[in-house]
């Protein structure tokens, strides 16, 4: 599969090919089988420093 061809679908909680479920029910594009896999883990990292950024700026005023 090409680049950007893996998603994390959210109804089944598996890695699938981009002929999956539809994009309303997963998470991705992702590079490869491995990084669909992280796809919970990747967007609580993400979750987490964007709610520490929003913190950062709030505190500022």
């Amino acid at each position: 599969m090409g680049r950007g061809s893996w998603y994390f679908c959210l109804t089944h909680r598996q890695v699938e090919p981009k002929a999956g479920c539809r994009a309303a029910e997963r998470l991705g594009p992702y590079p490869d089988r491995e990084t669909a896999a992280r796809a919970l883990e990747i967007a609580e990292e993400r979750t987490k420093a964007a709610d520490e950024a929003d913190q950062r700026w709030n505190s500022e005023d």
